[in-house]
């Protein structure tokens, strides 16, 4: 489709003050937290390029953040500014109803919710690269770690009880995955999907074939519910257990610490040994929910910005302010409604967009085009 000079001018306006918002907001959050946090670091033994390194590495999930707020802020200001100079009654004048002459600002908040998605997966390596920086050098020598889960690739997830780098061993381990993609279907029964589970005394890493020894194993196949197989054998190999001991000092990794596709296998891994998923699965939401925002923001703040189109800059500038508070507390009080239970994770997760689309679609309706 080829753009006229009007939508090229109107996604040039919002380019700007959405690159504007969606980088500047960041910077100027990480500087805030590096003037809060530089005496504790400072005390860890960190050099001052060692903090700024580590804070670099934030600036991926910072900009995965504050992109819904830069999308609404780019919509507000572009379009309010447009109708203050009369733009807007010229191209009404001319044949072109507003809903068409948004059309570039939605295409570019399209564009801007898959940016945000790519943005927060990418967020994931790169925050766990910043923690692992931000760690005291005496920290990263630890040597024992005790009680902890570690999630694997390919959907594994290893319980142990104690990890010992210096003499390379593990004590009472469980492993889990879930079998396959392929479900298995009982007469009468509906379609299930069958787990891996292994459990075990001890393992020991054999630094010549870089491979764990693992002793004192049970293995059995789990469905939910149904009669187990149990295999038992006194020594076995892990084909999945690759990691080397320094590997597993690695801590639990956070939900925003996850991809997408990660979080999802741990949820199913999680739900197939009894736990309570339901604040995963919020978080889990959120991962497309927020991202999603981008676009309905934009049909929430485009009508929007023409409800008092004589005010200048202090009416963008408060509008943007009071709907992005407005929204971060609908989504909090979602995730803790979806988090207690109270109704279905989903659901929680996208009433807050819901809530707004339903509301954006009112605001479109009333415009006069």
């Amino acid at each position: 489709m080829t753009l006229s000079i009007l939508d090229r001018y109107v996604l040039r306006s919002w380019i700007r003050i959405f690159l504007l918002t969606a980088l500047g907001f960041p910077v100027v959050s990480i500087l805030i937290k590096i003037t809060d946090e530089i005496r504790k670091l400072l005390g860890r033994g960190l050099g001052l390029s060692e903090i700024l390194h580590s804070y670099l590495y934030l600036l991926p999930e910072e900009v995965a953040m504050v992109m819904p707020a830069s999308v609404f802020f780019a919509t507000v200001f572009t379009l309010n500014a447009m109708s203050r100079h009369a733009e807007i009654i010229a191209a009404q004048a001319g044949g072109m109803s507003f809903h068409r002459l948004a059309r570039p600002v939605f295409a570019a908040a399209a564009v801007a919710a898959v940016v945000a998605f790519v943005v927060g997966e990418l967020s994931v390596g790169a925050t766990a690269r910043s923690l692992e920086l931000q760690k005291a050098p005496a920290a990263r020598k630890t040597t024992y770690r005790y009680n902890f889960v570690y999630r694997a690739d390919d959907g594994w997830v290893y319980t142990i009880r104690t990890l010992d780098v210096v003499n390379k061993v593990l004590k009472d381990l469980v492993f889990l995955r879930q079998g396959s993609d392929s479900t298995v279907r009982l007469e009468g029964n509906d379609p299930i999907q069958p787990y891996l589970a292994v459990s075990a005394d001890s393992a020991a890493y054999d630094s010549t074939a870089a491979t764990w020894r693992i002793w004192g194993a049970t293995s059995r196949v789990i469905f939910q519910g149904l009669a187990q197989p149990v295999f038992s054998a006194q020594e076995m190999r892990l084909r999945a257990l690759t990691q080397r001991p320094a590997q597993l000092l690695a801590e639990d990794k956070t939900t925003d610490e996850m991809g997408y596709r990660e979080l999802g296998e741990y949820i199913r891994a999680m739900r197939a040994t009894g736990n309570d998923v339901n604040k995963i699965r919020v978080e889990h939401a959120l991962k497309i929910a927020v991202p999603v925002t981008c676009l309905i923001i934009a049909l929430f703040g485009a009508p929007l910005s023409l409800s008092s189109p004589r005010a200048g800059a202090a009416f963008g500038i408060a509008i943007s302010l009071g709907t992005t508070v407005f929204f971060l507390l609908i989504i909090n009080l979602a995730k803790a409604v979806g988090k207690g239970g109270v109704i279905d994770p989903l659901v929680a997760a996208w009433a807050p967009n819901a809530l707004f689309l339903v509301a954006a679609l009112v605001l479109l309706r009333r415009v006069r085009t």
